[in-house]
């Protein structure tokens, strides 16, 4: 009797004493991806690598995202338990009724950066005007156009606003010339500016981060109503504990990463030396997360999108948008 207690308990811990629910889901995970496989999201496929979600008694399945694939839509729909999203897109999406809460914030800082060629003469925004800005929508030109609206900039063109460029996910219309700035993130875009052939000094950068403008990326967002049941909470509380497990190895051990993105990388686009530059960038914005959301940093993404002028993001301070109860769980 006593040996088979004993291996009861073993196997109990084998699992990382992950209680064994009766419903299949209790210790599924289907995870949706902003965009394609790549180091950004270096964190959930290096838990998933190394078993720091089997320890947890998780089976998690990480879904890869793609310029025709909405985080939001999916999770709506039922494709995915948790999804990752840039909060503006997130807090528009729950303002036009779609409830979804982040639950965990593994990114600290933000990455996104207007890159602009140094010879247009631009030394800081008001040097916009009567430019061409190449912008990413879909929920990425929130903080572009609060940004403008709180320097007084027009974006409708013309010598005294931006012309904005409908911006696709490359960094063509700068090599072109067809803008004189672009979109890029400290950890993609701006290297494949550097990786055609143009030199640093050519360029000028604007971090949303040192403007003032940053917005949270990258969160970990569930429907509200499922966090209402406890078997859910449960799985979110050991998928957030582990998946910043993942984070942290991923940042101290960013070679090893960015290979383990790689080998799950089915379409075979990334490349080693990219991916490696990526994961040494997404570390800085990781740096100094243990996955919890500070409310200073959601006020500050709120009062920027607030500030849109004519054609704010959202229109009144959100409700419920955030929890710490999974994050305080999965920490203690």
């Amino acid at each position: 009797m006593m040996k088979k207690m004993m291996m009861a308990a073993a196997l109990a811990t084998g699992l990382g004493g992950a209680p064994a629910f009766a419903d299949g889901h209790a210790n599924t995970v289907t995870l949706q991806l902003q965009w394609v496989t790549q180091a950004q999201f270096a964190g959930y496929y290096v838990a998933k690598d190394k078993g720091f979600y089997e320890e947890e008694g998780l089976d998690v399945t990480i879904l890869a995202g793609g310029p025709d694939i909405a985080p939001p839509q999916v999770l709506a729909g039922g494709g995915a338990d948790a999804m990752l999203n840039w909060m503006p897109s997130a807090l528009a999406a729950r303002e036009k009724g779609l409830p979804v809460v982040n639950i965990a914030q593994p990114f600290k800082t933000s990455g996104l950066m207007l890159t602009c060629w140094k010879d247009t003469g631009i030394t800081g925004p008001q040097d916009f005007k009567g430019k061409t800005i190449g912008v990413w929508f879909f929920g990425n030109e929130y903080p572009f156009l609060s940004w403008m609206s709180q320097e007084g900039i027009s974006t409708d063109g013309g010598d005294d606003g931006v012309t904005v460029l409908k911006q696709g996910f490359n960094v063509d219309p700068l090599l072109q010339r067809e803008a004189d700035c672009i979109s890029t993130m400290t950890y993609n875009e701006y290297g494949q500016v550097l990786d055609a052939g143009v030199n640093p000094d050519e360029l000028v950068t604007f971090k949303y981060e040192e403007q003032g403008v940053a917005t949270l990326e990258d969160g970990i967002y569930v429907l509200e109503e499922n966090l209402s049941d406890p078997v859910f909470e449960d799985k979110m509380v050991r998928f957030v504990r582990a998946s910043m497990k993942g984070w942290k190895y991923a940042e101290e051990n960013a070679e090893e990463a960015a290979g383990i993105v790689l080998d799950n990388d089915e379409t075979g686009a990334q490349t080693e030396a990219a991916q490696v530059r990526m994961m040494g960038e997404i570390a800085k914005l990781t740096a100094g997360s243990d996955g919890s959301l500070e409310e200073a940093d959601f006020q500050r993404t709120v009062d920027t999108l607030l500030a849109g002028g004519s054609d704010p993001v959202i229109s009144k301070q959100p409700e419920g948008a955030w929890t710490s109860a999974i994050t305080d769980k999965a920490l203690n």
